[in-house]
């Protein structure tokens, strides 16, 4: 069916939820207060929406001294590097989409993180096989020059009203004071407990007096807070060219483990030049059109915008309003498993490979894809690229290889200010935990985000684009995105999740653009992941619903998994107010906020 311009209207919200604030102030020396958790807030003067509510009120404190979007964003990110240090924060890198109300631009920074000038092809093969992926993980050759502090300071000196250092200040006084451990966070820490007890200094800061931290229980952590008192007074040369740089070669080359375990930590390859030769990725965001709507994310080296984009493109000709809900789910993964294919085979580092950006992106591309996708059946798996180069009608066809691998761990942040500036801002440091290793005196983990290369080509036979390489950017799937209508912006999100970054964000535009979902009811919908697999993962929920059973019939076959995602987002009503949108369960639910509640 012909695709129709949509332009989205937001009735008044009826519900009757209270708006709880933000601050609550902890009694004069006593133990910090854990700030309420929230899924939706709606008002003006800017909203933020993360994962963690000590983040959130970071954030919203900056927008009510008057920063912009950036400002808090930087003070939000910094914050879950002391809240959630096990997926994401200085130690890692991300992506950056940003909005200017001023110029109606949409810009991005590419704050990947980068291997070693030593990384090579062959960097996790050992006598020609790979070598054993937890290994890989927890060692000093997984770690990538990080990108998220020079991310910071890119942002602030575009789109930024103030320094570093005070938009810091949130995050050194709540690493000084504490936090109020939750389950979520325990549980992390239970995941991680046997690699953090092999580094000293990790195992110091996570398992205070060698046990798990209680829920409830408060957890400083000092180094932090000094480290960023650091980079605030001093500026990010102290990483990337003085002593807190210094400190993370020792720890990558000489991996800090203690000697009376027993495992084998590789030591890297970084170079004091692999820091200080470090720099952000200039490049233009990935942009279509989608019902008349303006999308935005982020191009290669990560996937997320093309892969979402190429999704988006094929479901355009099909009204999906009018589908019931298992056709509807039933196109939602056919054209997830596609824009795999093509994602799999083309993107990489455009650096070091020849990446068909635009032509990923072309309707004329989708369209030859998407005539691929029927109602009444499921194409095979996996399914082989397509050449966007050269489209061709519809032949569907099978390759060989497998699922590359990645983590399934990041955070996501969406924040908007008075002025009307949004960000979309995904961070991570891969795994659960990172490589494991604190840096010693600094209170920061490390990333392995090295492991997002391919260790061997996926298909044999085909070229490769995610294979290592020096000062090479792994392939990544962070999917930070903007919509805009008529110029303006209509709303923001993202999710961590690794590869099913891709598909939640998918999933969560076409519940609100397409299926008429309010933004938190379209983040709560239970999810399902289809990467080019013979198995489509899904959460518990997903598959107790009445269409999993229709859908199985058709041809899909599930595989049940844990949740998947957790997504943020923030959209603008037509009064100029903003609703923040956070998971109401997932990961323990999130935090949204606005300056001024008010409905």
């Amino acid at each position: 069916m012909p695709s129709r311009h949509i332009r989205l209207t937001l009735a008044v919200i009826t519900s009757c939820a209270l708006i709880a604030p933000m601050a609550q102030a902890a009694p004069p020396g006593g133990p910090p207060t854990e700030p309420p958790k929230q899924a939706e807030a709606i008002g003006s003067g800017g909203a933020v929406a993360s994962a963690d509510p000590y983040a959130t009120q970071a954030g919203i404190e900056v927008l009510s001294r008057g920063g912009t979007a950036t400002d808090a964003a930087v003070a939000v990110a910094a914050a879950l590097g002391v809240t959630e240090p096990y997926l994401g924060g200085i130690g890692g890198g991300g992506f950056f989409v940003h909005y200017d109300a001023k110029t109606g631009k949409v810009e991005t920074i590419d704050g990947r993180e980068t291997a070693p000038s030593a990384a090579h092809r062959d960097m996790f093969l050992d006598n020609g096989r790979p070598i054993p992926f937890d290994d890989a993980v927890t060692s000093g050759l997984s770690v990538g020059v990080p990108g998220t502090p020079m991310t910071w300071q890119a942002a602030l000196d575009r789109w930024g009203s103030k320094k570093l250092g005070e938009v810091l200040r949130p995050a050194e006084q709540l690493a000084r004071k504490g936090f109020v451990v939750d389950k979520t966070f325990r549980e992390r820490t239970a995941q991680n407990e046997q690699r953090f007890r092999a580094f000293p200094a990790t195992r110091d800061l996570f398992l205070p007096g060698g046990k798990l931290p209680e829920v409830g229980s408060v957890l400083r952590n000092r180094d932090l807070a000094d480290t960023y008192r650091i980079m605030g007074t001093r500026g990010i040369d102290a990483l990337y060219r003085g002593e807190l740089g210094a400190d993370v070669l020792k720890a990558v080359n000489q991996p800090p483990v203690d000697p009376t375990v027993k495992r084998t930590v590789r030591p890297g390859g970084m170079t004091t030049d692999d820091l200080s030769d470090y720099r952000i990725a200039e490049q233009s965001p990935t942009h279509l059109t989608y019902r008349g709507l303006d999308v935005y994310g982020m191009a290669p080296s990560s996937s997320g915008g093309t892969t979402v984009g190429e999704a988006l493109n094929i479901l355009e000709r099909t009204d999906l309003s009018r589908l019931d809900k298992t056709a509807y789910l039933h196109r939602f993964l056919e054209a997830s498993k596609i824009g795999f294919a093509d994602r799999n085979r083309w993107v990489g580092d455009p650096k070091f490979n020849d990446v068909p950006t635009d032509e990923l992106l072309s309707q004329q591309f989708a369209d030859s894809r998407a005539c691929l996708i029927t109602d009444d059946a499921v194409l095979p798996t996996p399914v082989a690229a397509g050449d966007p180069r050269n489209p061709q009608g519809c032949q569907a066809r099978t390759a060989g290889g497998v699922e590359p691998y990645e983590g399934p761990n990041t955070t996501h942040l969406t924040v908007a200010d008075k002025w009307g500036d949004v960000v979309s801002y995904t961070l991570t440091i891969e795994q659960v935990g990172g490589s494991g290793i604190v840096v010693p005196g600094r209170g920061f983990l490390l990333n392995n985000e090295l492991t997002d290369f391919n260790f061997t080509p996926v298909t044999p036979g085909q070229p490769d684009p995610n294979l290592p390489g020096p000062s090479k950017r792994p392939r990544s799937s962070m999917s930070p995105t903007i919509v805009l209508q008529d110029g303006r912006p209509l709303l923001a999100v993202g999710s961590p999740g690794g590869s099913t970054i891709i598909t939640t964000v998918l999933q969560v535009l076409l519940g609100r653009l397409d299926r008429k979902l309010s933004l938190v009811d379209a983040i709560a919908e239970p999810r399902a992941s289809q990467r080019n697999a013979g198995q489509t993962e899904a959460e518990a929920g997903f598959l107790a619903q009445p269409e999993a059973e229709k859908l199985k019939a058709i041809g899909h076959q599930f595989k049940p998994t844990g949740e998947i995602g957790s997504a943020t987002g923030v959209e603008r009503l037509p009064d100029g107010r903003w609703i923040a949108a956070a998971e109401p369960e997932r990961a323990g639910g999130g935090s949204a906020a606005v300056v001024v509640p008010g409905r």
